[in-house]
């Protein structure tokens, strides 16, 4: 799991089975699956509201020039990405 914030500050934590993440409010975090097996992942939020990001979606409707530009990534990276959002299952 990466958690990110602003300002290029982000940590990547290697889990294994059994083991518990925390990601403090307001940062933002992607799961990544590096192992062999099916990934069993529980979120969970302290709130009675949920509210998705999908940042993959924002990247793909905004500008490419603009984000490439700014992630300095070339612009077919950024071309291909879905502008429609997946869902997590």
């Amino acid at each position: 799991m990466t958690v990110f914030a602003a300002e290029s500050r982000a940590r990547t934590f290697d889990y294994r089975a059994g083991d518990v993440g925390y990601v403090p409010m307001s940062m933002s975090h992607f799961i990544e699956n590096t192992g062999d097996e099916p990934l069993c992942f529980l979120e969970l939020f302290k709130s009675n509201r949920f509210m998705d990001v999908s940042l993959a979606q924002w990247m793909a409707l905004t500008p490419p020039e603009l984000v490439a530009a700014h992630l300095n990534i070339d612009r077919a990276v950024v071309e291909k990405l879905r502008k429609d959002k997946q869902a997590v299952v």
